[in-house]
């Protein structure tokens, strides 16, 4: 790549009005590109704060429904569900996680019923329902991945069995990739797709997620033996391989913004669609920070998802979505 000397060259000329640096923009942010992460709760009618998210809240059913209705309305093509699970149901063989009629199944068929349109996506991890607060079953300090998988898998057919059009595995446990597409062929869910938190490292920036879905008390530990370290960049690309070979349709770096270059790296290597978690953390700072009027928020929101794009990804989940599909609307 070559350019000419100044004068002949100057890149301000087509910097000189809006127009201009509309026309020549390598990358722009959509609405289509947007997945919306919501945090549901038992009750009716009702909705909890989440006091480290400023402005996301824990819903009940019925105004998760309402909620799925305004995106759908902003033309926000799909969301996520997290559930928030009342401590008594919380064990450690985490037998909730596959109940039919669990709070996330009940969600997803009400969402269905009203928003058929909106494609609804699921979290595929033991956390919500263990009383260890981990993503797999716990044994003498010891998270075991083959048992977590065969709890995984029957709460993935669940999960597909309520209507989820994504099942969103976000575990790390190592195969189970390749044992949810098996059961889902099986139980002749062919059609739905996996979009795996493939690159998932072991981050500080999780602490309000944790919070919203009632784990973070409960955490025994942490979870570097099975997420990954923050230091690798290779292990990421060996990771997607196995999960694309597996069966994943999609894959997911998490989190965002800090691992950008693991994003480009990913999309670079592998032709299959790349998604990134703009995690909790990085919501609550660029809130935090507008809230103080230390930044823009509404600037630093847009600029943050635009890095994302720039980066390679073809989806974002971000708890900015509905503000963003309102402001680009």
């Amino acid at each position: 790549m070559t350019t000419g000397p100044y004068p002949t060259t100057r890149f301000r000329r087509t910097k000189r009005t809006d127009a201009l640096r509309r026309m020549v923009r390598e990358h722009t942010l959509s609405v289509d590109d947007l997945i919306w992460p919501i945090f549901i709760r038992d009750g009716e009618d009702d909705e909890t704060p989440v006091p480290s998210m400023p402005g996301v809240a824990r819903l009940t059913v019925d105004r998760a429904v309402r909620a799925a209705e305004t995106a759908a309305g902003l033309g926000v093509p799909a969301i996520c569900l997290f559930p928030y699970i009342d401590t008594s149901l919380k064990t450690e063989a985490c037998e909730e996680a596959w109940n039919p009629d669990n709070l996330s199944n009940r969600a997803t068929r009400a969402i269905k019923a009203a928003v058929p349109e909106i494609a609804i996506m699921t979290d595929v991890a033991l956390d919500p329902y263990n009383i260890n607060g981990h993503d797999g079953i716990v044994k003498d300090d010891v998270i075991l991945n083959d048992e977590s998988v065969e709890a995984l898998v029957k709460m993935t057919v669940a999960q597909a069995d309520a209507g989820a059009d994504i099942i969103g595995p976000s575990d790390m446990m190592d195969g189970r990739i390749g044992a949810m597409r098996s059961a889902l062929e099986a139980a002749s869910h062919q059609d739905v797709c996996i979009l795996s938190y493939a690159a998932k490292y072991a981050s500080a920036f999780y602490g309000p997620f944790r919070d919203a879905v009632g784990a973070s008390g409960l955490l025994k530990g942490d979870k570097k033996t099975y997420q990954m370290d923050p230091g690798n960049s290779d292990e990421a690309l060996r990771l997607v391989e196995r999960d694309l070979r597996e069966g994943a349709d999609m894959v997911m770096v998490k989190p965002g913004m800090p691992y950008l270059d693991i994003c480009r790296r990913v999309s670079d290597a592998f032709g299959a669609p790349v998604a990134a978690y703009q995690v909790s953390g990085e919501y609550a700072m660029i809130k935090g920070a507008a809230e103080r009027g230390w930044i823009d928020g509404d600037k630093a929101m847009l600029e943050s998802l635009l890095a994302f794009k720039r980066a390679g990804c073809d989806a974002i989940l971000t708890y900015f979505a509905v503000d963003v599909a309102r402001t680009l609307g």
